[in-house]
């Protein structure tokens, strides 16, 4: 995965540096749709060729810990890879997993998509934060 990235870099196309919205892109509405497309693969992206996640849609009942958790793995993301990261993801009320919202216009249609069932509760209860990037790690 890290080559991937590193080759999206040298050469026309690829992902680096790309962020971009789940809604509004045809191929990965229909990816998202057939489950190829999941949350967890959008951070792997993010990881080495991406900056964030962009307008995914979330079940209504998704708690605020899970999202706050989502949140702080891309924070994580972005300091250890000194890098800006984002976060747009849109919890729909009244929808469920393989349902999808009409955003209107630009903005497309979104699928909702699963998110994982575990809790981080405790871990974000802990109301810590996430340190700057340590340069002198670097040789």
């Amino acid at each position: 995965m890290k080559k991937g990235g590193v080759m999206a870099s040298s050469y026309v196309g690829g992902l680096s540096g790309a962020f971009i919205p789940v809604s509004e892109d045809a191929g990965m509405i229909a990816a998202a749709e057939c489950g190829a497309l999941t949350i967890e693969k959008l951070e792997a992206m993010t990881c080495v060729c991406s900056v964030g996640l962009d307008m995914i849609a979330v079940p209504g009942t998704t708690s605020a810990a899970t999202i706050s958790g989502i949140i702080a793995d891309e924070a994580a993301i972005g300091m250890i890879n000194q890098k800006t990261t984002a976060v747009r993801i849109l919890p729909v009320e009244g929808k469920d997993v393989g349902e999808s919202i009409e955003l209107g216009g630009l903005l497309g249609t979104a699928p909702i998509m699963k998110v994982n069932p575990y809790s981080c509760e405790e871990f974000i209860s802990r109301a810590g934060s996430i340190p700057a990037p340590i340069h002198s790690f670097k040789n």
